[in-house]
């Protein structure tokens, strides 16, 4: 579904890429791992348009996305959640979720609808009402992911779910993200907590300083203490 080569992304005069590749098959989860700086958000940004890479290719479902505006990405089927979440915090919990609402695209599978979101987030029914700027951190990751979803994306773009959450609210997200996966929806995932990834990943892969280090199955990574010890503990 999503192709990566030989990425190469810079902030200004900064490399941060440095011939980046990945890729991600229909329905599955991946997990883009790595400590804080090497890369991960780039990475998705980059794939979003928000950033333009200098050279490397990214192809979704066969078509380079080069050149096109994050509009026009989000369109041909990828949603994207950043770490901050960016909720219209003025507006309603309804309120947002009803301004990302997109069409069915042609060919895409049954859109969503009030009652697939709120089965994926029963919590959300509840703060239909309130102002998401009253929400509790966990909750507006939670209307973040439960918004991208209305765009109805064929590929979902997670980075860091997990940050800054308590370990309760961590453990609650894992639930959603899991029964989002058992949906079929495919995923690529930034994140620094391998034990939360490590649960819902099917394949990962490492990123260290803009260069992919690792890549293979879950169980595989969760065996190797030396790649574990090298790139991902603090």
């Amino acid at each position: 579904m999503l192709e990566i080569e030989g990425l190469h992304t810079y902030y200004g005069l900064s490399h941060v890429l440095f011939g980046v590749g990945l890729a991600v098959r229909a329905g599955e989860v991946v997990a883009l791992l790595g400590r804080n700086g090497a890369g991960k958000t780039t990475t998705l940004k980059s794939i979003m348009g928000l950033l333009a890479y200098k050279s490397g290719t990214i192809r979704f479902r066969g078509r380079d996305l080069r050149g096109l505006p994050p509009d026009v990405i989000c369109r041909q089927g990828l949603g994207y959640v950043p770490e901050d979440c960016r909720i219209f915090k003025g507006l309603s919990v309804r309120e947002n979720l009803e301004v990302a609402r997109l069409p069915v695209r042609d060919g895409a599978s049954t859109g969503a609808t009030d009652e697939r979101i709120h089965k994926l987030f029963p919590a959300l029914r509840e703060l239909l009402p309130r102002r998401a700027d009253s929400l509790s951190g966990g909750q507006q990751r939670m209307l973040a992911i439960a918004r991208t979803m209305m765009g109805n994306p064929d590929l979902l773009l997670l980075d860091e779910p997990s940050e800054g959450l308590a370990p309760l609210v961590v453990r609650q997200m894992l639930q959603h993200l899991s029964a989002l996966k058992a949906t079929g929806k495919t995923i690529l995932l930034s994140e620094q907590n391998l034990n939360f990834s490590l649960q819902l990943a099917d394949r990962a892969y490492i990123i260290e300083k803009g260069e992919i280090k690792y890549e293979g199955a879950v169980d595989d990574l969760q065996r190797n203490d030396a790649i574990r010890n090298a790139y991902l503990m603090v």
